[in-house]
């Protein structure tokens, strides 16, 4: 075994594992510095602290975006797959967080776009990647999957209601009363079947308030079908075995069964 591989090998570890001493201790010092460096964008968002902090501010930034410059650098030099990591949700994640910085500098025109550093909140996910986080990330993500020919139906049913509504909302009040056009009717329809009510647009005839009325109540049992769904198809996933414990130590997607050989994400036969 050369040394270069045995180096990346125990950075790889240490990087993208939690289950070691090193690894744990990498991730909580990683979940430190996101946060910090998310106080840091917030505190230069206020014109009074930034004001009067703006050098310390910019240099507690850019030691900050050295630090994440050079982590985004050891994963990819140690990645299984270099590629699929530059170009994996959390591989772009990465580079977000760094990339609005260098191009502020370059071009201050773009220094708006540093605001887009708010991004490494979600690289705090990629860090909880403990059985009991992931795995059920990864079953949620899956019940979806499975569900997503009914609930493609149920929204259909959901938009054409809103529709027939909108346009009978139209009819019914019209201009006068502020149902200008049907875009404007169904935006009123879906605000109203959502129990979202902005209340910019309201009935005044006695018909449009028992459609409205109709809409509310609706409106209770539309919200609970797409979690009925999902949750049954979680609950099936459950009682048939479908998830499991074991890990691809390739990508290091999680919850396959022993009865699974290989990993459905990267295609690298599991271990025994």
């Amino acid at each position: 075994m050369s040394a270069e591989y045995s180096l990346k090998e125990k950075l790889r570890s240490i990087v993208f594992e939690s289950s070691t001493r090193l690894g744990l201790r990498f991730d909580q010092t990683l979940i430190f510095a996101i946060l910090f460096s998310l106080l840091v964008v917030v505190l230069d968002s206020i014109e009074s602290v930034s004001k009067s902090y703006h050098v310390e501010l910019a240099w507690l930034e850019w030691i900050f975006t050295a630090l994440f410059s050079i982590e985004y650098v050891v994963r990819i030099y140690c990645a299984p797959n270099r590629i699929k990591y530059i170009f994996s949700f959390f591989g772009l994640i990465d580079l977000l967080a760094v990339l609005p910085t260098y191009l502020a500098l370059l071009f201050p025109e773009l220094h708006a776009l540093i605001d887009v550093r708010i991004l490494r909140l979600i690289r705090v996910f990629r860090i909880f990647k403990l059985t009991q986080y992931m795995s059920e990330y990864q079953h949620l993500a899956d019940a979806m999957a499975a569900s997503r020919r009914k609930i493609l139906v149920f929204l259909s049913v959901v938009l054409m209601v809103v529709m027939v509504m909108g346009t009978l909302m139209y009819v019914v009040e019209g201009p006068a009363h502020g149902f200008t056009s049907i875009p404007v009717a169904i935006y009123w329809a879906i605000t109203t079947m959502t129990t979202v009510g902005f209340g910019d647009i309201t009935p005044q005839t006695d018909l449009g308030k028992l459609i409205a009325s109709i809409m509310m109540l609706m409106g209770w049992g539309t919200l609970a079908v797409p979690t009925g769904i999902v949750t049954a198809e979680m609950s099936h996933s459950r009682r048939f075995g479908r998830w499991g414990d074991r890990v691809c130590p390739a990508c290091m997607r999680d919850g396959y069964t022993a009865e699974d050989r290989y990993c459905s994400s990267c295609g690298v036969k599991l271990s025994p």
